[in-house]
């Protein structure tokens, strides 16, 4: 696992050994995907089955300011990875982004649609999946969005401690989605993997919705009054990197390949926010 520092990576590690399998955790000290000689070398010692890459840059506004370092990493670096995935027969699951589609059209994007990066963030995840194609080998490109869990900040621990200080929020209504978690990644993508799937999966809950309901959710899961957060549009908050308009991704196929119903985006939600933790996925085994 590159990235398994990360929010997805600390949730994935743990959550896969226990699911039996032999996993090696590639932090940036042990893997620079900027360095491919170093990728290589250290891919071509551990002689995976799998490589599931994580690492990335995921600053989407800061990318607007250093365009050539989140090409770097999410281009380059995973361009790198893929390589050696493919020099060592190994399989390569890149984690990719729903922002590379850049949704303007109310309605799932399917994972077929054209890619549409805007932004240097976008444009970089998007490089990054060219990049895997065209190594060729035995690859899975697994697209997923607005993540959340406990391996790193993100916008439902924000708002449930704004919620918990009882802070009025701004929040955007006009940025559609589902709120996905990290443990929810993790499983799907390791039933994706033991089922030998390529090719290109989206990866999220069923349903769709906006941030501001994310957080007037969160805001009554937590005890707080929702009446606190306050709807805006996009255009008002003034964010250097453009959002898409309509993240939904279209996850028939994930549904059908693991043959069960995905559980609502408010599920995971809720449960984080009132728990702290995440819930097993119905496909999951609970943990002894």
């Amino acid at each position: 696992m590159t990235g398994a520092g990360g929010l997805v990576g600390t949730t994935l590690v743990p959550l896969w050994r226990r699911a039996g399998h032999d996993v090696v955790p590639w932090t940036r000290r042990e893997m620079d995907v900027t360095r491919a000689p170093d990728v290589a070398a250290v891919i071509a010692d551990a002689r995976p089955d799998v490589v599931v890459h994580l690492a990335a840059y995921t600053d989407v506004d800061r990318a607007e300011r250093e365009p050539d370092l989140a090409l770097a990493v999410n281009g380059a670096g995973t361009g790198a990875v893929a390589a050696a995935c493919r020099a060592a027969g190994a399989r390569c699951v890149y984690v990719s982004s729903d922002y590379v589609l850049n949704g303007e059209r109310e309605g799932p994007l399917p994972t077929d649609a054209p890619l549409r990066p805007a932004g240097a963030y976008a444009r970089a995840k998007s490089a990054g999946e060219q990049a895997v194609r065209a190594a060729g080998g035995n690859w899975m490109i697994a697209r997923t969005g607005w993540v959340f869990g406990p391996g790193g900040r993100n916008f439902v621990d924000t708002m449930r401690e704004r919620a918990a200080n009882r802070t009025p929020s701004r929040v955007v209504q006009d940025q559609h989605g589902a709120p996905t978690s990290s443990r929810f990644i993790a499983s799907v993508l390791l039933e994706l993997v033991k089922a030998g799937s390529g090719g290109v999966w989206h990866v999220a809950p069923s349903g769709s919705t906006t941030w501001f309901e994310v957080a007037r959710l969160i805001y009554t899961a937590a005890g707080a009054d929702p009446a606190l957060v306050s709807p805006c549009d996009s255009a008002e908050l003034g964010r250097p990197a453009p959002r898409p308009r309509f993240a939904v991704l279209d996850t028939a196929a994930t549904a059908r390949a693991l043959g069960r119903p995905l559980p609502p985006w408010q599920r995971d939600v809720e449960s984080y926010v009132t728990t702290g933790s995440l819930p097993c996925s119905a496909w999951e085994r609970e943990d002894p």
